[in-house]
């Protein structure tokens, strides 16, 4: 069975066909619509341009910046906004003539990872995104976890643990609630801080970048964040205790996190030690949309139409 995968974001359409060995075979995107109707068709016409390429039906999994809520069967929590309140899986099932599967793009990267990434061979996978936000998905037996709210894994909106006093009620998070992990872990809360500071700087690899020239501000902005990564990641192996978690984003690019967080873990497990591994993620920004191609595992079969009859 061919998979095709979708990663539908805010800005662009991305759509990945992998073959039966999991190679890819076709992969194109395209600018998104800001239209429902519109994204539908945008969606549609990528599937078709694959199976003409690749001369094969292909399942259809699509990893988007919200979840479908299972009381309502609608898109929910989308930045891509017109998306939200829209029987998507159903709409789109019904233009492709076979069963749509819809999971959040961050438990795709997790699925992903699972698979054969760095999480590969592990039973439980907690993927965790460290970008622009915080988000995570959770991927066991290299199935998405969703939860019966489709919010499993969102470790990002729950507060900061173990909180200093200078720590508490310092931030304002979009969902609307203080000392969101996000605003103190994410690429956008790490500069944040530094900048707080006195530092100046674009990104957390420019911060470690000045910290390796001795610059006091980024040296103390690095030791703030990376025991505010370990406090949120014990938060999550003492309640879930992964396997393996994965990290991703452009904050999963600093080397450093993988040299320091091990000894810092311990300190808030419980039970004082700590053989979670974290590792960098192996597929980088191909992640979310492999993902949403292994929504359907191996061994599953979709209700395909025939060539003919797709064209």
């Amino acid at each position: 069975m061919y998979r095709s995968g979708i990663d539908l974001g805010g800005t662009k359409i991305e759509l990945v066909t992998l073959n039966e060995q999991g190679e890819e075979v076709f992969r194109k995107r395209v600018p998104t619509p800001k239209d429902y109707r519109a994204t539908l068709e945008a969606v549609a016409s990528l599937v078709k341009e694959s199976e003409a390429h690749t001369g094969r039906v292909s399942s259809i999994g699509i990893g988007i910046p919200g979840v479908v809520s299972a009381l309502t069967g609608r898109v929910k929590n989308s930045n891509a906004v017109w998306l939200n309140g829209q029987p998507m899986d159903k709409d789109l099932g019904a233009m492709l003539g076979r069963e749509v599967r819809i999971a959040n793009d961050a438990n795709c990267f997790a699925v992903s990872e699972s698979v054969d990434g760095g999480g590969a061979g592990k039973r439980l996978v907690f993927g965790a995104i460290l970008g622009t936000g915080c988000g995570a998905g959770i991927a066991i037996n290299h199935k998405v976890h969703g939860g019966g709210n489709g919010i499993g894994g969102e470790w990002g909106h729950n507060p900061l643990p173990w909180m200093t006093a200078d720590e508490f009620n310092s931030t304002r998070c979009f969902c609307g609630n203080a000392d969101c992990i996000e605003t103190f872990v994410s690429g956008t809360g790490f500069v944040r801080d530094f900048r707080a500071h006195g530092g100046e700087a674009a990104s957390g690899i420019e911060i470690v970048a000045l910290m390796a020239q001795g610059d006091p501000l980024a040296e103390a902005a690095f030791g703030r964040f990376i025991d505010r990564l370990a406090r949120s990641l014990a938060h999550v192996i003492n309640l879930l205790d992964p396997d393996v978690i994965v990290l991703g984003g452009g904050v999963s690019n600093i080397d450093e996190i993988y040299e320091y967080l091990p000894a810092l873990l311990p300190k808030y497990v419980l039970g004082g030690e700590c053989a979670t591994e974290v590792v960098k993620n192996r597929h980088g920004a191909s992640s979310g949309v492999r993902g949403a191609a292994w929504l359907w595992a191996p061994g599953e079969q979709a209700a395909l139409p025939s060539l003919l009859a797709s064209k």
